[in-house]
């Protein structure tokens, strides 16, 4: 199925670097694009980006700007930029303590704004967001993985940062990825969605889950649909993907034909669970449905995933 045209606006999907998957080893070809004048860098507090707020938001750093932090803890080689005015610039994410930004006290022209808050509020361009995802899922999986999974003993990072490697046994670590499926059950003019506590009042959205070893995307479908809801589905249908960098998920945009109606809301999971109709999902993506329920904003994969029901129907199952 193809992609909606407002695919830009899916927050974190739109990354046209040149990561040079190739070259990452070339220490020499890392090492003269780190150099290189032209290069910038996005800065991070822990997982928070800073922005200079100087001038609106800018979230890339000159050589001497992102020097001011002082030495990073790590650096990770993001890619080169493939279009526009600045083809070939190379970016790098440089991730920096919390401590090491704020001891004495964080310069007056940065901002620290977390990553959802940026995609949110279009605070940078589609592709900046998508460089910035990028960034953090990396930086991330860094911290966490600081030590050998098969011996215990300190590994460092290798290949700009894409790679860790055990000194003392000898084992490579790679960044992973968590897929994630998010979908709708459809029954005709119904789709089934639900809330966890945590969303903001009257939010509803599509559910969602992990991909669990040895699943297929559509049996993670059928699954957690079956388990969150009691719903029965088959005729799963992938949409559209997302990469979500809280830490480092692959969502997974799904349409499922619901085989029964009767809802069982697995109350650990979710607060509640309900079928709406195609015009409650259109007033709730508009705002104006009337008892003020609302779904989520464009830069998330469930938005588009109403816009299409909304719009299209059952025709979104492509049967």
């Amino acid at each position: 199925m193809p992609l909606p045209d407002p695919f830009l606006a899916l927050g974190f999907a739109f990354n046209p670097l040149n990561r040079h998957s190739e070259k990452r080893d070339d220490e020499a070809f890392i090492e003269r694009l780190y150099r290189d004048p032209s290069t910038r860098f996005v800065v991070f507090s822990t997982d928070v980006p800073l922005l200079k707020a100087s001038n609106g938001h800018d979230a890339l750093f000159s050589a001497d700007e992102a020097a001011r932090f002082g030495e990073p803890v790590q650096t990770v080689f993001l890619g080169q930029e493939t279009d526009g005015e600045h083809e070939g610039r190379a970016l790098f994410a440089l991730g920096f303590e919390k401590d090491a930004i704020e001891a004495p006290a964080p310069p007056a022209d940065v901002e620290p704004i977390d990553l959802r808050s940026i995609a949110m509020r279009g605070l940078v361009a589609p592709a900046l967001v998508g460089a910035l995802g990028q960034a953090k899922s990396m930086l991330d999986w860094h911290r966490r993985h600081r030590f050998c999974a098969n011996c215990g003993q300190p590994s460092r990072a290798a290949a700009a940062g894409w790679r860790r490697h055990c000194d003392a046994c000898g084992t490579q670590h790679f960044p992973r990825v968590d897929p994630v499926v998010i979908m709708l059950a459809i029954d005709g003019e119904r789709c089934l969605l639900g809330r966890q506590r945590q969303f903001a009042p009257g939010m509803y959205s599509a559910l969602a889950g992990f991909v669990e070893p040895g699943e297929t995307a559509a049996d993670a479908v059928v699954r957690e649909v079956l388990e969150e809801a009691g719903v029965r589905c088959s005729g799963v249908t992938q949409f559209a993907t997302q990469p979500w960098p809280f830490p480092s998920s692959l969502m997974i945009g799904c349409f499922a034909h619901a085989d029964d109606t009767q809802i069982v809301v697995d109350t650990v999971e979710l607060e509640d669970a309900r079928w709406f109709s195609r015009a409650e999902v259109a007033s709730m993506l508009d705002g104006t449905h009337p008892d003020g329920l609302t779904a989520p904003k464009p830069f998330a994969i469930a938005h588009h995933l109403l816009r299409a029901f909304a719009d299209r129907g059952t025709a979104v199952l492509g049967h």
